[in-house]
């Protein structure tokens, strides 16, 4: 049997399940705060996590994986490094092996999810579909480990029979993973149905590996001397729990369950420390609240538009003021490093006509922008289209685009949200130095074309009159940390 080098240990453990939007940093750092000794990410599906960049985010002190519409995928922290556990939704054995590559240094284990019957696990051939294709189980397990350095998990629910149920659990075995989770329910099966711990505990009595029980959230664990009587109840080597953890995470305190408002509070602490947006953590406090939710404080949540105002309504103003200016002052701090150390643009000694402008859409006619009118401008001067070279700066993640027409470059010295907007701001860089009309309201159409109109005999390829470049940098690409410690530049996305 193939053995996976294995630093962590799934024996006797308190373990956080992975959950749908609850499973994010601040609800994994609660947990271990209170006791969890693994936590596992909420399930993240292989093709979106591979188009994701790594990111080291100096202001919040994480690595992100952010994909190209700039919003982070997966967040993690050197605090949870040793005991978050990767899950992901896949079909395939390349994909599932790819991200596991991108994300095994920051992370303490790999697991694959074979549990979940819900459609956006299940389409695709992911989540419980698995269940009814064994080989394609045995193919991406054993990928896994003999693919990637951290130890591999599964979680899976039960079949319809126990001899199917034991037949495939001993092949997962066979793979070489670290240990199995099982969910002691069948595929069909809801919360509202009896978990079956004598089937969890056949499997715990047959294989040699770990088995990690799951599912007894309600039913069996309602506070922390429940957690051992589950694990007894099936024979298991550890217990990991979902919806008893979500309610109230202080469920892995030996000393007991803390008053939801203090957990709440703490909870609310992370999410600001940590950026996480504001619709996540609405949603994890609507589920620890509950049957609260039409308390005034469940309506001051519910009416609750931002991370401020979410801290309003639990009496944490202040915490969000200082820690607001805390990030503030860490990010100014950075900003005022060399250009080497935070990916500013650095001296180009070809010369760029650089501007402080912006794009405003609502200054343009509509259905006109900057970038149409140099690019038809382009097409009647019998010039190359133009050309855009956008990067974004890893410290705040904002845009900066440089054009290229006719062999000259313009920037614009302002940074943008976006990487549509830098473009636009480019453009009207070029077209404002050649003094041509850029689609402002009360232009007159016909500007476009003034110049060439008062020269008709000018040769449009030959050369025309430039004017002098002012002094300015073309933006180097930035400079990211990648896990191996060196330093890289960032793509444009």
């Amino acid at each position: 049997m193939i053995v996976n080098s294995v630093s962590l240990c799934f024996h006797n453990k308190l373990i956080l399940a992975p959950m749908v939007r609850v499973g994010t940093l601040p609800m994994r750092l609660l947990a271990l705060d209170y006791g969890a000794d693994i936590v596992y990410c909420e399930e993240l599906i292989d093709l979106k996590m591979l188009q994701c960049k790594r990111v080291v985010n100096e202001v919040l002190r994480t690595v992100d994986f952010v994909a190209p519409d700039d919003r982070v995928v997966f967040r993690t922290c050197e605090r949870e490094q040793s005991r978050v556990v990767f899950q992901m939704g896949t079909s395939d054995a390349e994909r599932a092996l790819a991200v596991a590559r991108l994300v095994e240094n920051d992370v303490a284990g790999i697991d694959v999810n074979m549990g979940c019957p819900k459609e956006y696990s299940t389409k695709g051939g992911m989540g419980a579909a698995l269940l009814s294709d064994p080989d394609k189980i045995e193919k991406i397990l054993s990928t896994l480990v003999k693919g990637t350095r951290k130890p591999v998990t599964c979680k899976i629910r039960i079949l319809p029979s126990l001899e199917d149920t034991l037949s495939l659990v001993k092949r997962i075995e066979r793979t070489g993973i670290a240990a199995i989770t099982v969910h002691g329910r069948k595929r069909e099966e809801r919360p509202q149905h009896p978990v079956s711990c004598e089937v969890i505990k056949a499997i715990a009595e047959t294989l040699s590996i770990p088995v990690i029980a799951n599912g007894g959230s309600h039913e069996h664990i309602q506070q922390h001397l429940d957690i051992e009587e589950f694990r007894q109840a099936t024979a298991a080597s550890s217990v990991m729990v979902a919806r008893a953890a979500m309610w109230n995470p202080s469920i892995f305190l030996k000393e007991g369950l803390r008053p939801l408002e203090e957990v709440m509070q703490k909870y609310i602490r992370y999410a600001v420390q940590y950026d996480n947006h504001y619709t996540n953590t609405k949603y994890c406090l609507c589920q620890m609240l509950r049957e609260q939710l039409e308390s005034p404080q469940g309506r001051l949540l519910h009416a609750a538009q931002s991370s401020q105002e979410i801290c309003d309504a639990f009496g944490l103003s202040a915490f969000y003021e200082e820690t607001s200016q805390e990030l503030d002052a860490r990010r100014a701090e950075l900003l005022a490093k060399t250009p080497e150390e935070v990916g500013e643009p650095a001296e180009d000694t070809s010369g760029v006509i650089k501007m402080a402008v912006k794009f405003d859409r609502r200054a343009y006619t509509p259905q006109i922008t900057p970038k149409m009118c140099l690019l038809e401008w382009c097409r009647r001067e019998k010039l190359a289209q133009p050309v855009y070279e956008t990067v974004q700066r890893p410290l705040d993640r904002l845009f900066c685009s440089v054009v290229t027409v006719a062999e000259q470059k313009y920037q614009s010295t302002l940074w943008d949200k976006s990487k549509k907007l830098a473009e636009q701001t480019a453009a009207i860089v070029c077209l404002r130095s050649q003094g041509l009309p850029e689609g402002r309201l009360g232009e007159e159409s016909s500007a476009l074309y003034k110049r060439k109109r008062e020269a008709p005999d000018q040769d449009p390829g030959g050369p025309r009159t430039q004017e002098p470049a002012l002094p300015g940098e073309l933006c180097k690409k930035p400079f990211v940390t990648l896990e191996s410690g060196e330093k890289r530049t960032l793509e444009g996305w």
